[in-house]
């Protein structure tokens, strides 16, 4: 009876502390860089990212320390790259691999005036909430 006890109080301790480790999404702020400028004109939900067609450098994502002053990078984190189409709307993911920085002229070669360069965080600790740049 002790055994089954401990087995059962064991089991349910487990999963209280799975649960727990469950909500520690979207705890660490994002953002994505062209080089080292940030590439969202403001860090808030207003905040957009527009990239002209002829931009040339690397696109990275980093975790961010943010401030009235402003948006340091801390940490570069790995993505993955999607495109958005502007007249069917259809996602494509341009590779299954994960990436730390992406040079943009191979991204903005697959794409047109309009499109959407959708960045895909790998882990739910992290929140991007500019993860689209529009292509003009």
């Amino acid at each position: 009876m002790k055994t089954k006890r401990f087995l059962w109080l064991a089991l349910t301790g487990s999963l209280v502390t799975t649960l727990s480790l469950a909500q520690t999404a979207n705890q660490h702020c994002s953002a994505a860089f062209l080089g080292k400028r940030l590439l969202v004109n403001q860090y808030s939900p207003k905040g957009v990212c527009r990239m002209p067609s002829t931009a040339t450098g690397s696109l990275s994502v980093w975790t961010v320390n943010l401030t009235e002053k402003e948006t340091k990078p801390l940490t570069r984190i790995p993505f993955q790259v999607a495109i958005r189409d502007k007249e069917t709307k259809t996602l494509q993911l341009v590779s299954k691999t994960a990436h730390k920085e992406v040079e943009v002229r191979q991204l903005l070669n697959r794409c047109r005036k309009g499109d959407h360069i959708v960045l895909l965080t790998l882990n739910q600790q992290y929140a991007l909430p500019h993860n689209e740049i529009i292509v003009e």
